[in-house]
Order: structure tokens, then sequence, then C-alpha cells
């Protein structure tokens, strides 16, 4: 953000020089460009990548000590700007001088990233990129980690390679070697890059990802029809491409990327807010809505019967464009009145805004909102409501008595439409006396028995886990490992060191075999029918020739040689670690056995499968409840759920509608009612976002989960005292009920506990008679957008139906039920009332 404000600080510049013209204002145009990509692009990893040929020209070609090319070129850049400051000086060349000022005030100021380094080479237990020489701060800089997408030319989403050449080279990637004193290469990245054919690049391509979810949405917002284009594959065989055209690139730029990722977000600040809950275009998440009901009805269909899930939702916004007219307003004054300045705040506008929007390239399906990104554009919106506010009494002031002026236009600028925001916005845009991102992380981390190995995934399961042990101190035993990071060596070997009261992980396979391109992917070639996790280990550290397999690029690389796995287990030294409890010993098995679900295996599944062999049962082993199903590698059916994460023991339990594995109910009740805590839920009513709203929908399906368990074995009265801890831990007033409070209300129900049942059931009903309603209001072009979740809707309404009919019959209630919504199930040809 603040290098996108160099175009309007060349255009300040250029207005106080400079007599205005249009050639000026071309030339200064392309200057602000040129200045914003030498810096972006030169500036900042430039110098970085010249000290990398300065580094290995010193230390590989030289033999000189590490860093001693780094220091060499830091001397001579320093040498070189003393020199061209004093000889332009001297010279009196002022344009000269000034910019090579400027350069020196650039590095400077970028020499910050120095803390960067010398943080890394201490080795903290949070070391992420582990920048700790000149080529890892520059693939940190580069942003190397996420790829590359195109820009201005490039290729689709079904772009094919150029069949002569496919694959072109990338950068190789150095490793700091102390044994032999020199950089290594430990990737080349020979022929790691597509190299796609250049008939069907285009200009300005929008549609790039290959992924098939976000070609669905590519085709779905860009009314896609393709043209068809023949041409050879690399076997000379001729295919068809269906080629998507340059309009339809335009038309999705101009209604996802610029009206769904940056003016709806604009909309939501400056008109109006649907909900906090998160869209990709549909009807009923995430809009900006005005709060005109006529205004709303022609983009959104029907207003007058919204659900309660929209209305009373705290992040239903309505402003009624109010300022959004100001700042317009705003805008316009300032044009007449001094256009230059205009310009400026125009230019800084759009670079903040659209224009990161054009650069970032965004694909549909983002996995969260992205409005951070493109908050700058609002600050110079802003800019103009200001302006609007005087431009307004400006206008009035020569029409009415000044007094009626300035007091007329502060009730209707100042007061009126910050106060708005102020009434609409405030309940959810304020955090206070929420702690429910840190109080969850030790929930996570309680969950976890001594000394244990925690795998997370993502970064809501995971960040707030660092905090808690890094700035709190807490449960500092527990290792956690997050799956996304273990695909990089830097990661892997950070896990190989001892992080705060926490031992390193246990692992037999050498950093060389985790290092970049190396076992990034390693293919399963079944050559046995089963073997031992620890002999698919010894299996991949071994150097011989029969554990490599030659892939296309002529390399030989390791692979996995079975797909059926195995754990051989000691039933006593179960009990004695105390991984089962000794009146469960008749349920361990003789051995884990389970099957990967795919062809292959990424460089964090080899890790776990490693601790896995290594650790022989030595520490306790859980997997983060909140993580993706595939981040299992097929273990479910040995899960044991004990809170927020599940451990691994050696007991089989078939996974049951998607649970997975067993319940240890003495464990689980002990950790939410014991140990817990709630972030300030069950105290304060607080504003949960939808992050939040998830993380608590999980905590109920887990005390849903226990109290089930409990009432199965008999236990009626923890299973009431488990559930009432869940009213209160996750009330009704801050995270509403939904379809997931069903489990609740059934847990209810099976303890005897009809009244609260009864009251669970009503809310949900009225819940989604109102979804209903609001469905049958629409009109059929608004209505087939909203076919899904009317269903799900029918499907709610009929389990409420049978719960109250016929699973556990409450006369009066389920009569209601049955009156109020016979008529939807007779209609839709579905069983319970009218069949």
């Amino acid at each position: 953000l603040s290098l996108l404000t160099i175009p309007a600080i060349t255009f300040i510049y250029y207005f106080k020089r400079y007599e205005v013209n249009p050639k000026g204002i071309v030339k200064a145009s392309a200057m602000a460009v040129l200045i914003l990509g030498a810096v972006q692009y030169g500036v900042i990893p430039g110098i970085v990548n010249i000290a990398t040929k300065f580094e290995l020209i010193f230390v590989n070609g030289m033999g000189m000590p590490f860093n001693s090319g780094v220091l060499i070129y830091a001397l001579l850049l320093l040498g070189a700007v003393i020199y061209g400051l004093k000889w332009s000086h001297d010279n009196e060349r002022v344009s000269l001088n000034t910019a090579i000022l400027a350069f020196a005030v650039m590095v400077i100021g970028y020499s910050s990233y120095s803390v960067i380094v010398i943080r890394s080479s201490a080795n903290p237990p949070m070391d992420e990129n582990n920048p700790e020489n000149v080529f890892s701060l520059l693939s940190y800089l580069n942003r190397e980690q996420y790829g590359e997408k195109p820009f201005l030319y490039g290729q689709q989403f079904n772009t094919p390679l150029d069949p002569k050449q496919p694959y072109k080279d990338g950068s190789p990637v150095y490793y700091k070697d102390p044994e032999s004193g020199k950089y290594i290469v430990v990737d080349d990245k020979k022929n790691s890059l597509p190299n796609y054919d250049s008939k069907f690049m285009t200009v300005f391509p929008r549609m790039w990802s290959p992924q098939g979810k976000h070609i669905t949405y590519y085709k779905k917002w860009s009314d896609f029809e393709g043209k068809a284009i023949r041409t050879k594959d690399a076997q000379g065989k001729t295919i068809t491409i269906n080629k998507p055209t340059f309009m339809e690139n335009m038309r999705f730029f101009f209604r996802y990327q610029m009206g769904w990722m940056w003016g709806r977000y604009f909309m939501w600040n400056f008109a109006g807010r649907q909900n906090d809950i998160q869209g990709h275009g549909g009807l009923i998440r995430g809009n900006w809505i005005s709060g005109i009901p006529f205004i709303d009805s022609i983009r959104l269909g029907n207003q007058s019967k919204l659900p309660l899930e929209i209305t009373q939702n705290k992040a239903h916004n309505k402003f009624y464009m109010l300022p959004l007219i100001l700042g317009l307003f705003g805008a316009w004054y300032q044009f007449k009145k001094a256009r230059n300045n205009a310009v400026v705040v125009t230019l800084l506008f759009f670079f903040t805004g659209m224009a990161i929007l054009i650069f970032l390239n965004n694909y549909p399906l983002e996995p969260r909102e992205r409005d951070y990104a493109v908050v700058g554009s609002f600050y110079a919106f802003a800019i103009w409501i200001g302006i609007g506010v005087y431009g307004l009494y400006d206008l009035l002031k020569d029409k009415v008595p000044v007094i009626v002026a300035s007091g007329g236009t502060v009730v209707l600028t100042l007061v009126l439409v910050p106060g708005i925001m102020a009434a609409e916005g405030w309940d959810d845009h304020s955090r206070a006396k929420r702690y429910t991102g840190r109080d969850y992380a030790k929930n996570y981390l309680s969950t976890c028995k001594p000394n244990a190995i925690l795998f997370t995934n993502g970064d809501n399961d995971t960040f707030p886990l660092w905090y808690v042990q890094e700035v709190e101190e807490f449960r500092t035993d527990v290792r956690v490992v997050n799956l996304s990071l273990a695909n990089t060596d830097w990661y892997i070997e950070q896990m190989k060191r001892k992080a705060y009261d926490s031992d390193p992980i246990p692992s037999v396979i050498p950093n060389k075999k985790y290092r970049t391109g190396t076992n990034d992917y390693l293919p399963i070639v079944e050559r046995f029918d089963e073997a031992s996790v620890k002999q698919v280990i010894d299996w991949v550290v071994s150097e011989n020739s029969k554990s490599k397999i030659q892939v296309t690029s002529g390399r030989n690389i390791d692979f996995i040689p079975t797909k059926k796995l195995k754990i051989n287990i000691d039933k006593q030294r179960m009990i004695d670690l105390g991984v089962v409890k000794p009146e469960d010993s008749a349920k361990i098995v003789d051995e884990i056995t389970w099957t990967i679900k795919k062809n292959y295996i990424l460089k964090n599944d080899l890790m776990i499968l490693d601790i896995l062999a290594t650790n022989n049962w030595e520490r306790p082993v859980y997997f983060a409840s909140t993580a993706p199903s595939e981040s299992y590698l097929g273990l479910e059916n040995y899960f044991q759920a004990e809170g927020l994460a599940y451990r691994l023991v050696p007991i089989l339990t078939p996974s049951v509608q998607g649970q997975p594995g067993r319940v240890d109910e003495d464990i689980l009740y002990d950790n939410l009612m014991n140990k817990f805590v709630w972030g300030g839920l069950d105290q304060d009513q607080v504003y949960m976002d939808e992050n939040n709203r998830r993380m608590t929908i999980s905590l109920r399906l887990i005390f849903s989960r226990l109290a089930e368990e409990l009432a199965r074995k008999g236990d009626k009265e923890r299973a009431k005292l488990a559930l009432e801890m869940c009213m209160k831990a996750v009330p009704e007033e801050n995270v509403p009920f939904d379809l997931f409070t069903l489990y609740l209300a059934e847990n209810f129900y099976m303890i005897d506990e009809d009244e609260q049942a009864n009251y669970m059931v009503s809310k949900l009903a009225d819940l989604f008679e109102s979804n209903l309603k609001y469905y049958e209001s629409l009109e059929p072009e608004y209505a087939k957008l909203v076919e899904s979740d009317r269903n799900q809707t029918m499907a709610v309404l009929q389990r409420l139906w049978f719960l109250t009919n016929q699973q556990y019959p409450q006369e009066e209630l389920g009569k209601n039920l049955n009156e109020r919504f016979g008529m939807y199930f007779s209609q839709q040809g579905q069983g319970g009332p009218g069949r």
C-alpha cells in the first residue's frame, strides 16, 4: 500500500512544478509507473538478487567464508553511493544527486529486512521460510512459496503446453552446506516450470487457474462459450481447445474481480452489507445492500420477507447509501474546485484498490474474504467524504444564513452519516470481551497429554496455538506440527529441533531426503501387498536401486512400495504407556492396518509416516479435529475423541456418519467440563463473526457427541450436565441456533429433557420456516439460485417433524409442526406429514 501511493505523489510533484497539458500528463504517468516498477522489482528484490551473485562468486568461486560476498557487495554499494553523492555535488548535477540520495534513503529503509535474517539466524521456534542467508531471503521477498500467476500476458485455464518444449527451467535452489563450506544446488529446477503454447496465450488473462473448481466458476461468471481452435499435441495428434475469448476474460474481470472482489467490499463500507457469511456469488451470502428495498430487490429479489438468519445477523448493516452519496458529492465538488488535487486522490483511490485486484488476478472461491487487500481505496474515498462535508456547507452558505448552513451541514453529514454507520456497524465491528482465538488455542493444547505431538493444518488452527505458547508460555511441552508447512524442508528441519519444552519430533529420515526437490512427491508403486510403516520408511531411507523409480525427467526418485500399511502393536506396552486404559485392553488390536486412498503421497505425508515409524508410541499423537479428512492419511478408524483433537490409539472403531473413531467419554468429559475455557462467551454478549461461529459450532458437535455416548451408556446425569455446559459455553445469544443444533435437541430428547428439546426445536422451526417463506416469495429467476438452500431447509423441517411426531412424540409441538409444514412435504412428495 505504501508503494502504491507513488503514482499519486508523482502527480503532486508534476502539478507543483510544471504546466499541466496532455503531453505532460502522459510523461508523468510513464514516470510514475517507471518509479513504481523500479522500487517494486528493482530496489527491493534487485539488490538482494545481485548480492546472491556476489555470494556465489566469493564463496563457491574463491573459497571464502559464508557471507563474505554479501559483505563485500554491501561495502561496494556503500562506496558507490558515497562517491556518486560527492561527484554529483562537486559537479552540480542536482537531479543526479537527488536520485542517488533518494536511492540511498530507500536502501536505508529497506535495510530493516536485515532484522529478518538476524532473527532467523538465531533459530527461534517460529521461523517461517528460514530466511537466514541471501538466497532464502530472496525467495522470501519474491514470495516464491505462493507460486506465480499471469498478469498482463500469459496462459488461461486450458492453455496447452508447448508440444515441442512442454517444460522450462526454473531458478536453482541453493542450500548452505557447512560440511563443504559452499552453497550446493539441492534442486536444479530443470524442466520444473510449464512452458505454455504461445498460440494460446492471451493479453490480460483473467481466467488462468487450471483447478476444476475454479474452472466451473470461471465459466459461470463469464457466461463461457469459448472459441474452438484446432492444434496438435506432443504426439502429433490433432486436438480441439475451446479457448476463452478476450471478451469472456473481460466479463470475468468486471463481474468477479472488479464487481465481487472490489465493488462489493467498497459498497459494504459505504452502502450497506447483507451479512457476514462468506459468499461466492449467491443470493443470500455476503452481498452488499443499501437498505432501500426497491434498489436491493433489483439485484437480490424480494426483500419483504427476508429470513431471520439475514435480519438477525449483526453484520446486516443498512447505510441507505448515505456515505456513498456524500463521498460521490465530495469527489464532484473537488473536481469542480481543485481538479489537480482531485486527480491525486483519484490515483490514490485507483492504485490502492482496483489496481491491486488487477495485479493479484484473484481466482474464484478464495478461502476467506479479501477486503483487507483493498482497504487503501476506502481511505481515499473517505477523503472525498470529508471534502463532501465542506462542499455541502459551501453550497448552502450563499443560499441560507451561515448559522443555518453550518448547522444543517453538521446534522446532514457529521451526525446523520457517521451516526447511522456507528449505529448499524458497531455491533459487528467491536471485538470487546472476545477472547475465543486465545482460549480455543488453549483448548487445543489442553486436549493433549504431556509431550504430545499435535498435527494441525491451516492458519486458524495453528497461529493462535503459536501465540499462546510463545507469548503466554502455555503448554509449551506440546509440539505443534503444521501439515501445510510440512511440505517444506526448512519447516521439517525446525521440527527436528527442540522448541520450548518440547523435544524434537521423532524421525529417522535424514534432512537431505526432505530437502526441496527431494521427495516433494512420492508415487505409490505396489511392490508388496502390505508393509509396516517402519519397513516403508527404511525403504525410503535406503539408497538401494530397487527403492528408486525413474520418472519422465530422467531422474531416479524414491517411491512408496505399497498402499496397505500397518503398525504392529505390543498390547502390554500400550497399557504401560497409558495409551489405552486397562479396562479397554480387550479392544486393543494386534496391528493397526489401513490403506492409503491415493496413488501418491506428499512430503508432509512422508513426515507423518516417519514420526509414526520412529515414535514407537513414546509420545501421544493427535490430529486437530478441524483439519480436513485428507490430512488424516486414512487413520480415522483408529482415532479417539478427547477434545478439539483426535488421539491415535490402537483400537479399531469404524467411523459412523462422518464422526471419526471412538469417544473416550471420561477424558472428553473432563476436558470439556473442567479444563476448557470459552473466550468470554459464557460471561458476556460478544460478536462472533463467521470464523468464530464455525469454531463454536464444532464445539457444539463435540458436546453432542459426548452427550450421545453418555446417554447410550445410560449415564443420563453426566449427559445432562454436559449439555447444560454446552448451552452456557456456546450460548444462543452469541451463536444463534443453526441446523447443527438439531443434534443437541435430539440429545436432550434422549435423556428425557423434553422441555429444553422442545424449546430448541421450536426455535429451529421458526428459523427455517422464515427461510422457507423467503424462498417461496422469490421470483423464479431468483428462486433457482437458492434451490439447494431450500432443499436443505425442507430436510431440516422434515427432521424436526420426525423427531416430535415419531421418534420422540411430543403431542402439542408435533401437532403444531404438522399443521405448519404438512403441506410443504405433501407438495414435495416427501415422507412425514401429509403422507
